[in-house]
């Protein structure tokens, strides 16, 4: 169920998705930027936003991939014909080229879903929304732009820096706006995890992470950023700091 409006969340920042799932586009001088993807049904959602910017879909410039996961990549291939430039990591590189369904191939989960959803059977509704959604039959995308390493990416507007925060999938990357304050966790570090009923900072449960050693060490490197408002791929921005939120991660675990 989508959002009644996409949300402002900072100035020039707005979130878009639904109640599973977040991304979100950044105003720059420069042009636009989105931050993840979202699915095929969030076209329509974007493109509002959009038309009440006074801007087409042609002035998104780049399309920042956090990881390759299909509840993030949904508007990429749409995107990218539209004239947008992708970005990922190049690990995760391989399932915009295979399609999503590939994902199981390239970052395959420590654990099934299957005793989470035993626990929980509400939490089936995630997956079911997201194959209504479209986002498991998208099209392979070739030609995204990769990096293999923290870099500034100087051709987006506002050159965000790429930090690589492998675990979740091989090449979960965060995108820092230095001079905004603003990180972009993906889904390195969220704030709602609907398989582990968890509400606050977390790490995402083990049935959707491929690496969760390497997603607790990955919180060593948010640990090194300054960011005054942390916006994540799943549940709500969070406002109190890049260490607040990776101690409180840490104390929940990986589940």
């Amino acid at each position: 169920m989508s959002r009644p409006a996409p949300t402002q969340v900072a100035p020039g920042v707005h979130r878009l998705g639904d109640h599973g799932v977040n991304f979100y586009l950044v105003e720059d001088p420069d042009g636009l930027v989105l931050v993840d993807a979202g699915t095929p049904a969030h076209l329509m959602q974007l493109r509002t936003l959009l038309v009440g910017l006074g801007r087409p879909v042609a002035h998104v410039r780049a399309v920042l991939l956090t990881h390759g996961h299909a509840d993030h990549t949904g508007l990429a291939h749409t995107l990218q014909e539209a004239g947008a430039d992708l970005w990922i990591h190049e690990r995760d590189a391989a399932i915009l080229r295979d399609g999503p369904r590939s994902a199981m191939r390239h970052a395959r989960p420590e654990r099934s879903m299957l005793p989470y959803l035993l626990r929980r059977p509400s939490a089936l509704a995630l997956p079911l929304q997201l194959a209504r959604a479209g986002a498991f039959t998208t099209p392979a995308v070739q030609g995204a732009r990769v990096f293999d390493a923290d870099q500034v990416l100087e051709d987006v507007p506002g050159a965000p820096q790429a930090v690589v925060l492998p675990g979740h999938t091989p090449g979960s990357t965060a995108y820092l706006f230095t001079g905004r304050g603003l990180l972009f966790t993906g889904d390195a570090l969220v704030t709602a995890d609907g398989f582990s009923d968890r509400t606050g900072p977390t790490i995402v449960s083990r049935c959707f992470t491929h690496d969760s050693r390497a997603a607790l060490t990955a919180l060593d490197r948010l640990d090194e950023l300054t960011a005054d408002l942390l916006l994540p791929g799943h549940g709500e921005p969070f406002t109190e700091g890049v260490r607040t939120a990776t101690r409180q991660a840490r104390r929940f675990g990986v589940h």
